[in-house]
């Protein structure tokens, strides 16, 4: 039931199938309650405080493990008069151990993992699968708890102790063909419960490299234990991806619900993916790389198994980087960047655009937006948050967005902001620098329609300027959105002023000769359709304030509500 994973030392997955506990005995008995004393006593050695060496008491960290329980299993059977025990003759020292491990556990990510067979399990009885057991370790520690402290708590709070999420998996068979029959031995994830907030400490907080082509099919050196993976199936804008991943990463892989709808198995029967990304792999080759299987059309994404993987940056835009690619071979261009759809109190739509590379202040922008604009806009809906696709439909572009969430930064959040959609986000290291969250912020069929684009900006942080500014001329503005400029803000391992074609390294940067021609269709359809082409001055790469946002959609408000 409990593994440590090498990837990730806090996380633990518990799989109903193989252990179900009816009640605080059969718990109390289980070689997994061992498990986690004797790590929690390995770890607190270290210490070497007051508790460590009530605990220990000069033997084994086994020893010392099988005497704790045996007093916990004292503790259930027998009235406290009735025990001899070395660990209750002091009580306040035993309520202070047996409380730190209790947080001990709690600390650490748990994941519930329900196997979905031929019997009629639905996602509603999954789901009582781990609240039953959520109940049952809060009842196990209230027990011994109120037994000890020889009185019940007035006060209680009802915390979800034993899981911070939990899945349904099965197993389904789609068109492998014999290239990808390896694969069809990993479950998929049908359904996923997510006790929110979750907040996950990945060991990494930035994302570093590039995405670079290989040459070699990544399933040519695929040789992993298949119980040790899982398949989140993402529907990414209208790309149906695989997303395998490793279990060390299912922090990352339970936070895709976030973001990409989750695929139904009517989605997934029969049919062959769009793209298929293999995150977790053991390869020699580090980082992340994408291969284009041409023969079955389908875009691979491999990154390897290495610690600072589990930022969720790395899975999020490995699925981005092989929608993109395929996206351009259906000639359509990927834009990185942010459209929100705003409705005026006088029932006018305009449907507006921001392109820029990551820090550039696009969903800022947006947030900015909804801060000032008072009683003056009736809605707004986001359209897409990071990356969309723009394409010509008879003479002007039109736009699909791709997620069905955003992953931010917390500074660039107005104070608040997180927290009012806080329990429905998750956050990553929250109390560091760059601490991200994801939040759902759309529903699939709204980014997944024709939009119009009604004005197209390009996101500019770097110049101490207020304001919107439109191009008159086409070539102006491809110079500005193809130089793809902006000061970076730590968020990858850029620093300073840097420069990205189409500010967009997930796609466009890679496949240049593919992209120019994309961009040259786009930007002829905006300026012969008379559609707005221009930059709005964001200034966060050099005042982190998020007033000269503000000042400037003031300025993109007024140009809209005209």
């Amino acid at each position: 039931m409990v593994n440590y994973g090498e990837g990730s030392k806090s996380t633990i997955i518990i799989n109903y199938k193989n252990t179900y506990y009816k009640n605080i005995f059969e718990l109390a008995n289980s070689s997994e309650l061992e498990k986690v004393i004797m790590s929690y006593i390995s770890v607190i050695e270290k210490r070497n405080g007051k508790i460590a060496k009530y605990l220990i008491k000069e033997k084994s960290y086994y020893k010392a493990t099988l005497d704790f329980v045996n007093c916990l299993k004292k503790l259930l059977v027998f009235e406290l008069s009735e025990i001899e025990d070395e660990y209750l003759e002091d009580r306040d020292l035993f309520l202070k151990a047996f409380e730190d491990i209790y947080t001990f556990f709690r600390s650490k990510l748990k994941f519930g993992v329900v196997e979905m067979n031929d019997s009629a399990l639905t996602s509603k009885t999954f789901m009582d699968f781990d609240k039953s057991f959520n109940e049952l370790v809060l009842s196990f520690y209230r027990t011994i708890g109120e037994k000890v402290q020889g009185y019940e708590n007035r006060v209680y709070r009802q915390l979800n102790p034993a899981s911070n999420a939990c899945l349904l998996i099965k197993n389904i068979k789609w068109t492998s063909g014999q290239t990808y029959k390896k694969l069809l031995e990993i479950p998929f994830i049908d359904t996923v419960m997510i006790r929110s907030p979750l907040l996950v400490h990945p060991h990494s907080n930035k994302r570093v490299g590039t995405f670079d082509e290989i040459f070699e099919h990544p399933m040519a050196e695929f040789d992993e234990r298949v119980e040790d993976w899982y398949c989140y199936p993402a529907k990414i804008g209208e790309s149906l991806a695989f997303v395998y991943f490793h279990r060390d990463f299912i922090a990352s892989g339970i936070s895709l619900a976030n973001l990409f709808e989750l695929a139904s198995e009517e989605d997934l029967m029969y049919r062959k993916p769009d793209l298929i990304c293999l995150f977790g792999m053991k390869t020699d080759k580090e980082g992340c790389k994408f291969y284009h299987d041409i023969k079955n059309d389908i875009y691979i994404g491999q990154v390897a198994y290495k610690k600072d993987a589990e930022y969720f940056g790395y899975m999020k835009k490995m699925c981005l980087t092989l929608h993109n690619l395929c996206m351009m071979t259906k000639k359509k261009l990927p834009i990185h960047g942010a459209m929100v759809a705003l409705t005026f109190k006088n029932g006018t739509t305009k449907n507006v655009a921001f392109l820029g590379d990551s820090g550039a202040g696009k969903s800022e922008t947006i947030e900015a937006l909804r801060m000032i604009s008072g009683d003056s806009i009736r809605d707004m809906d986001i359209i897409f948050d990071d990356m969309g696709a723009f394409y010509v439909k008879n003479g002007e572009v039109y736009a699909n967005g791709t997620e069905i969430g955003a992953f931010v930064r917390l500074d660039d959040l107005e104070s608040g902001a997180a927290y009012r959609d806080m329990d429905r986000s998750i956050f990553f290291n929250p109390e560091t620098t760059n601490a991200r969250v994801v939040i759902p912020v759309s529903k699939y069929k709204d980014i997944i329609k024709d939009t119009k684009v009604d004005m197209f900006l390009y996101a500019n942080n770097y110049d101490d300027k207020i304001g919107v500014e439109f191009f008159t001329r086409s070539e102006d503005a491809k110079v500005v959105f193809e130089e793809g400029k902006r000061k970076a803000l730590g968020t990858t391992d850029e620093k300073g002023i840097s420069t990205t074609f189409f500010a967009n390294p997930f796609g466009p940067e890679q496949k240049k000769e593919i992209a120019e021609p994309l961009i040259d269709e786009i930007f002829n359809a905006f300026f012969e359709s008379n559609i707005k082409v221009g930059q709005i001055y964001t200034q966060l790469g050099i005042n982190k304030s998020n007033e000269a946002i503000k000042e400037s959609a003031s300025y993109l408000l007024k140009e809209l509500n005209i």
